[in-house]
């Protein structure tokens, strides 16, 4: 997801999609463990994502940023 996508999102949504990251990048580590991961850079990928979307629940909490 693009960092403007994210920035359309309301603070609800973001807390929703970092949930559902966290979890992804949890089950991306035990596919590596297995030896069954298929796409290896995807955990770079979401590692990525989270770090975008703690940032900008951040902002939202600091006031840089409205809430939508």
């Amino acid at each position: 997801m693009k960092r403007q996508d994210l920035l359309e999102l309301s603070k609800l949504d973001l807390e929703t999609k970092l949930k559902d990251n966290q979890d992804a990048l949890l089950n991306l580590r035990f596919q590596k463990a297995l030896q069954q991961l298929e796409h290896p850079q995807r955990i770079s990928q979401i590692k990525r994502e989270i770090a975008q979307i703690k940032t900008t629940l951040r902002e939202i909490e600091l006031g840089i940023r409205k809430e939508k």
